[in-house]
């Protein structure tokens, strides 16, 4: 009779053993974000989960009104205390001028020449490197969907070397971050700003959003890790 129980302990005991193990491979990897689902990076409500260049608080200047994070004054930019690598950004703004979101910025304090910035700008006539959806100084949107003193939709994807970029529905960037090979040049033979090949730059790192000196919104900001 012990015997018996024994055994069925034993099998038990390997049972629970499975089960700490099955969990432990499905929980997620960071702040308890389930991979695969959309969750927010801005609450609407406050500032958690972000900061400013140096990791204090966000600038005085970001202020929240209706539910969106707005640059209202001079405020620094401001960047998720997380990091991010393969992802789905989605989120909405509005601008009076010149902004950006950055991703997979190694380091806040040089985000030129640590992270890649997706411009935001108010609608160009004819796209430009430096015209709204851009890749920065790397690579023009094939069109300007951007509409002037609404709310536009944006949706960035990052996995791996592959960057690209939704504006109101319609796709306006697919980028290999591989053919980007040398220092201060683009593929088209361009320069660009860099002093290091896009291709070796950090494929992970702080999503920011730039305080560039206009009144700028954000909001429905959230994110999927792939």
């Amino acid at each position: 009779m012990s015997c018996l129980i024994a055994c069925r302990f034993t099998r038990l005991a390997a049972m629970l053993v499975c089960g700490v193990l099955l969990v432990a491979f499905v929980v997620p990897v960071g702040a308890g974000e389930a991979a695969g689902k959309f969750v927010e990076l801005f609450s609407g409500k406050d500032f958690s989960g972000w900061q400013n260049a140096a990791g204090g608080p966000p600038g005085a200047g970001w202020v929240i009104e209706d539910g969106a994070m707005v640059r209202k004054k001079p405020a620094g930019d401001i960047w998720t205390k997380q990091r991010f690598g393969n992802f789905v950004l989605e989120l909405e703004y509005k601008t009076k001028g010149n902004s950006g979101v950055f991703i997979r910025t190694d380091n806040p304090r040089d985000n030129v020449q640590t992270g890649i910035e997706i411009q935001i700008e108010r609608p160009a006539k004819q796209p430009t490197k430096h015209s709204c959806g851009a890749i920065y100084d790397c690579l023009a949107p094939s069109k300007d969907p951007s509409k002037p003193d609404e709310w536009n939709r944006l949706v960035i994807t990052a996995v791996d070397n592959r960057i690209t970029v939704e504006l109101n529905g319609e796709k306006i960037i697919d980028m290999d971050l591989d053919k980007w090979d040398q220092p201060g040049k683009n593929p088209d033979g361009t320069n660009n700003k860099f002093r290091k090949a896009l291709k070796d730059f950090k494929r992970e790192g702080h999503i920011g959003f730039q305080d560039h000196g206009a009144e700028v919104a954000y909001r429905n900001v959230r994110i999927k890790q792939l």
